[in-house]
């Protein structure tokens, strides 16, 4: 894979706010494009194909881990795979761009390890477990056994913070919003 720009890890425990912070980052000046992941679970209500994520089957997904056709790539929940296709990271470094994800702390700890130099990894941590909760509830998208399933895998994620270039603690939104911007602009501007 050819290695034109840099690439920028957002990651969390769901409801620990990196999507609003990935958006930020994109309309900043930043020359950043974002990671379209791919999924196997099927679309949520309003989620568009290419937009959200690249939908495949279960089956498709598998046939691509094993041709190799991954970056990252894990099964979040039984039966439930997510990753980034090697393709997609070349598409955007050959618009000249960086690269920035929104991928599970997993996801994110193997894109680092395979570009350990060009890879600025941030993990963005809540204010608390009470606060993860009840930002997940006022999502509407979980039921009683998936918010435990989510908030269970939270709280061990929570563990690997310190595998992480930068830990940001998002307790107050628009700080959080110029800290990213400020650590990443820092980043990308280091040769």
């Amino acid at each position: 894979m050819k290695k034109n720009g840099k690439l920028i890890v957002i990651s969390a425990p769901s409801g620990a706010g990196k999507t609003t912070l990935v958006k930020h980052l994109l309309e900043s000046d930043l020359n950043l494009a974002f990671s379209i992941s791919a999924a196997s679970r099927p679309k949520r209500s309003g989620e568009i194909d290419g937009i959200d994520y690249h939908f495949i089957s279960k089956n498709d997904f598998i046939k691509k881990i094993e041709n190799n056709e991954f970056v990252e790539w894990e099964e979040v929940y039984e039966g439930s795979f997510y990753g980034t296709l090697k393709s997609e990271v070349e598409r955007i470094w050959k618009e000249g761009k960086h690269v920035i994800f929104d991928v599970d702390v997993e996801g994110g700890l193997n894109i680092k390890q395979q570009y350990p130099e060009l890879t600025l990894a941030v993990f963005v941590m809540p204010p608390d477990v009470e606060q993860l909760e009840k930002r997940l509830r006022a999502r509407s998208t979980e039921n009683d056994q998936s918010l435990k399933t989510r908030l269970d895998k939270a709280v061990q994620e929570l563990g690997y913070a310190d595998r992480f270039d930068v830990t940001l603690v998002n307790d107050d939104l628009e700080k959080a919003k110029k800290e990213m911007l400020e650590v990443v602009k820092v980043f990308l501007a280091n040769k």
